[in-house]
C-alpha cells in the first residue's frame, strides 16, 4: 500500500488545480539513476494504465506501475517547507539506506 500523509494530499490537490488538471492521477515510480542506484519519480498523469496498481489515499488517486511496486509498497510520502521552500519527503520502509537528497536510495536485495 502507498500511502500520502495530508500535507502530501493537499500539496497535490494544489498542483492539480494549478495545472488545470483535477481528474489527473498521481503516478510514482523508481528508476534506475542516483548515486545510491534508485530514484522516485512523480508526476500528473490522464489516467492509469492497464497493469497500474490504483490507491486512494486522502482524496488522490494514486497509481503505481507493476515494475515500481516492489520498491514502493508501505511508502508513506510527505511534505514539509521549511526556510529552504517545500519538498516531497519519501518513508520507505524497504530502503536500507537514502541519499541526503531523499530522492535517491537503495534497498536491500531479496
Amino acid at each position: 500500500m502507498v500511502q500520502l500523509s495530508p500535507a502530501a494530499s493537499r500539496e497535490i490537490e494544489r498542483f492539480q488545480k494549478t495545472r488545470s488538471a483535477a481528474e489527473s492521477v498521481f503516478r510514482l515510480a523508481v528508476q534506475s539513476g542516483g548515486c545510491l542506484g534508485m530514484i522516485y519519480s512523480m508526476r500528473l498523469d490522464d489516467s492509469a494504465l492497464p497493469g497500474d496498481r490504483i490507491y486512494e489515499s486522502e482524496r488522490v488517486r494514486v497509481v503505481v506501475d507493476a515494475q515500481s511496486l516492489p520498491y514502493l509498497e508501505g511508502v508513506v510520502l510527505d511534505y514539509s517547507e521549511d526556510l529552504m521552500g517545500g519538498a516531497f519527503r519519501f518513508h520507505n520502509p524497504r530502503a536500507i539506506a537514502n541519499c541526503e537528497c531523499g530522492h535517491s536510495f537503495t534497498i536491500a536485495e531479496s
